[in-house]
């Protein structure tokens, strides 16, 4: 897919001359499709250092030599897929008031901006929305266009995947990363877990390497609360609480 070689040779160029040491904060692969594949660690051997935030061992600067962001930014400056759809996470992060950084690493992270992404549990497009919980959030079957082909519509998807990251993002506001584990391996499962990242490698992986991104993408000090809900929001996220979540990456993990 010649739309994707740019990022094929930037990963390549990474592996060839630059390898810092081994705690890495991300590692990624690009498919035989183009798409990119983000993790915290090395899962396979098809997984090259993407970057980090240690300096090499040669550098000659004293302190940290922050080489994560230069890499990171360039995926995005390249991605076809990744700004065809921006103007849309623009939208759905004023609209659903959640960090713009914050949807593009949870998107590089499930699907790698493929649209078309379809998980073996059913979940569909950027932000890999099961078609249940999208039910619940107001779409609904059309005589030719059932829920899951809707979804695989970009605009749709960001804003059913964004709604229902938002109320997540308010049953843990001060814990990002309770949010995005419960986006990934569901509400009660955190609940489950006594309100803590479940012990799921799969899930804390997913975890981890959003935030790993999320940080380089969004300096710490830039991130802002996000607004008060009202109370009938309140109540509307109360009634969503038994819904199937969209949660996206692969759960190869026996225990879920």
């Amino acid at each position: 897919m010649s739309s994707n070689r740019p990022f094929v040779a930037l990963l390549g160029l990474l592996a060839l001359l630059w390898q810092p040491a081994a705690w890495a904060d991300v590692w990624a692969y690009v498919d035989d499709k183009g798409v990119p594949h983000f993790a915290a660690e090395q899962l396979d051997e098809r997984y090259a250092l993407y970057f980090t935030d240690q300096a090499p061992a040669d550098a000659t600067r004293a302190g940290s030599v922050p080489m994560a962001p230069t890499r990171l930014h360039a995926f995005f400056e390249i991605s076809p897929d990744y700004k065809a759809v921006r103007h849309l996470l623009r939208e759905a992060a004023r609209e659903h008031d959640i960090d713009y950084a914050l949807l593009q690493a949870l998107i590089a992270t499930e699907s790698g901006f493929d649209a078309g992404a379809v998980s073996p549990k059913g979940a569909v497009g950027l932000m890999q929305v099961m078609p249940a919980t999208a039910r619940g959030y107001g779409l609904e079957d059309q005589r030719r266009r059932p829920v899951a082909r809707q979804l695989a519509d970009a605009r749709t998807n960001i804003q059913v995947g964004s709604q229902h990251l938002r109320r997540l993002l308010k049953k843990f506001p001060d814990r990002v990363d309770l949010a995005l584990a419960a986006y990934n391996a569901g509400l009660k499962t955190v609940r489950r877990a006594g309100n803590q990242v479940p012990p799921y490698r799969e899930t804390q992986n997913y975890v981890r390497t959003i935030l790993a991104l999320y940080a380089v993408l969004k300096p710490a000090a830039d991130k802002t609360a996000p607004r008060p809900y009202p109370q009938r929001e309140r109540d509307d996220f109360a009634r969503l609480d038994d819904l199937a979540e969209p949660g996206a990456a692969l759960k190869r993990d026996k225990s879920y």
